[in-house]
């Protein structure tokens, strides 16, 4: 389904075989106007030119998603180009520092806290506001993860993180509901990111013992967290807000 005119921002959005650049690239394909944001400036600029490149319409700009004052630039860059702000919302920057509670250090848990949680508080207060003057609703798509629905030894801080996500969804989304403002969450399992290609490469011994895990019999590609989230955005899910979608291949329904 075409999101032709809607603009479109994704956070965490620079890394070329990311989530983040999956669902920029096919909301792009599918004719919206899209941001990519990221903390690394350089590759957010980057990952954009190779859009505009393929035909499509991108920008890219740095980002500080556990500031304030970042998200207003943000917004203010979009407004100055379009006249307005987002339509489409994807919250997806995050961090993981998996380590056992013992050896998990305050800082570390502070700051996956701050980027996975109150990153997306911030991302939505602030383009909320422009959302309801427009008064023609909104999409907002948050990227949690399985861990935010289970339990997994060593992602302590983590999974508190995304499970914060999972709820503070469903607590905006019956906020917003009578305004036409949907706000979802996507919960992936076991992706083959970049990240997830450095740790097999760093334990090539468990990638099979990954792979039988999963009861679809393989890891999942950024480009199945893109539709699920192409679809949250889009009009086809006029009637979809507060839900969490898992995208992991039947993991979290053992």
């Amino acid at each position: 389904m075409t999101l032709s005119g809607k603009i479109a921002l994704v956070t965490g959005a620079a890394s070329s075989a990311g989530l983040g650049f999956a669902t920029a690239r096919l909301l792009a394909q599918r004719d919206a106007h899209v941001w990519l944001t990221d903390i690394d400036v350089a590759a957010a600029a980057a990952r954009a030119a190779e859009l505009t490149a393929e035909g499509l319409a991108a920008h890219g700009m740095g980002h500080d998603v556990t500031s304030a004052d970042g998200w207003q630039a943000v917004l203010a860059a979009i407004e100055a180009q379009h006249g307005a702000g987002p339509d489409i919302l994807v919250n997806n920057a995050g961090i993981a520092v998996l380590r056992w509670t013992p050896d998990l250090e305050p800082a570390e848990w502070q700051r996956q806290i701050d980027v996975n949680l109150t990153s997306v508080y911030l991302g939505c207060r602030a383009v909320l506001a422009g959302m309801r003057a427009r008064g023609n609703g909104g999409a907002i798509v948050n990227i949690s993860s399985v861990a935010g629905l289970v339990g997994i030894p060593g992602a302590s801080a983590y999974a508190a993180s995304k499970g914060g996500v999972r709820l503070y969804t469903k607590a905006l989304a019956m906020e917003c509901a009578g305004e036409g403002i949907r706000v979802n969450s996507v919960h992936p399992g076991v992706i083959w990111t970049d990240m997830q290609q450095v740790a097999i490469k760093d334990n090539p011994d468990q990638y099979e013992a990954i792979n039988a895990s999963i009861p679809a019999g393989k890891m999942g590609e950024p480009i199945d967290i893109a539709e699920a989230v192409a679809f949250l955005a889009s009009p086809a899910a006029r009637y979809i807000t507060g839900a969490e979608l898992a995208v992991d291949g039947g993991l979290t329904a053992q």
